[in-house]
């Protein structure tokens, strides 16, 4: 299965046989696993090979894969990782043509994209505002598929690009040059300027965090909430228990659970949401982007 471009599988996870045999076993279990199971996702990484395991969170995964292991699937399992997005953070216009000789064949195929942010939440969305037959509507569905496929990998990690909106607003087509692939081909170049002329950010999952605690716990808890770069929205009387609500970063949970009972003793709940997507503040490096450990802390 591709990668999916859902906002509701925030929790990344590789697995591997534990011998290559049993490979076909993990592929079968994974597939029941998120047929019976639709807050999980499965994919294969293209680079990689591994099968990844995609949930809400870092509680669903560690659930999914003690249900494999139940089921007898052995399996190695990485540390979770964010499914972190990406979106344009300022509207361009891409002219790009797709030339290229190979023997006596020619290929050929002219787009003129606008690509301009959309509002969070708002998706993506492709429309053609070609008006005649400059670009004959089969070449058009080659643009949509190349656009389609190059925003699943994004432009600076790797990472979905979601909340922007794509316009065919020119083309040149050749009769017998120019066919659906060439004007794919000829899409996927012009996203690929976005880079320099589109300034990509990077956005990670912001949870919404609400914590139930013994009051006497509340200084230590915000103490460890502010450590997970939190924004600490409230913290409400209920006499001798409190309601501590923030906004953390998804990056900065992982492990929550455990620092949180050792912190009140174990008297302490915490449920968690998702809220937004914010954009991340640290520059990302060149190349596939891992999230640093300070952000995994």
């Amino acid at each position: 299965m591709a990668r999916g471009l859902d906002t509701d599988f925030f929790v990344e996870v590789a697995l591997e046989p534990e011998t290559a045999g049993d490979r076909e076993k993990l592929d079968a279990a994974l597939k029941r696993l998120v047929a019976k199971d639709n807050s999980l996702r499965t994919w294969i990484d293209l680079e990689s090979g591994q099968a990844i395991l995609g949930g809400a969170s870092e509680l669903d995964l560690d659930r999914a894969v003690g249900r494999l292991i139940a089921e007898g699937v052995m399996t190695l399992r990485g540390a979770p990782m964010v499914g972190y997005r990406e979106t344009l953070g300022r509207k361009a216009e891409i002219d790009y043509t797709h030339k290229r000789q190979t023997g006596d064949a020619v290929q050929f195929a002219r787009v003129k994209l606008m690509f301009e942010p959309g509002e969070p939440g708002s998706g993506y969305a492709f429309e053609n505002k070609i008006v005649g037959r400059a670009v004959p509507e089969e070449c058009v569905l080659g643009v949509e598929k190349g656009l389609e496929a190059a925003r699943e990998t994004g432009l600076l990690a790797g990472f979905p690009m979601i909340d922007f909106k794509a316009a065919l607003v020119d083309g040149a087509y050749h009769e017998e040059d120019s066919s659906a692939l060439t004007f794919e081909i000829a899409a996927r170049g012009a996203f690929r300027e976005l880079r320099d002329k589109g300034s990509p950010m990077l956005l990670e999952p912001i949870m919404k965090v609400e914590v139930a605690t013994p009051a006497d716990c509340v200084r230590w808890l915000v103490q460890d909430l502010f450590g997970r770069r939190a924004e600490v929205l409230s913290v409400d009387d209920g006499g001798e228990n409190r309601l501590v609500t923030a906004m953390v970063p998804l990056g900065n949970m992982f492990g929550y659970a455990a620092n949180l009972d050792a912190i009140s003793q174990g008297r302490a709940r915490y449920a968690m949401q998702f809220d937004h997507y914010g954009v991340v503040e640290l520059e990302p490096p060149p190349g596939p982007f891992a999230p640093s450990a300070a952000m995994r802390a």
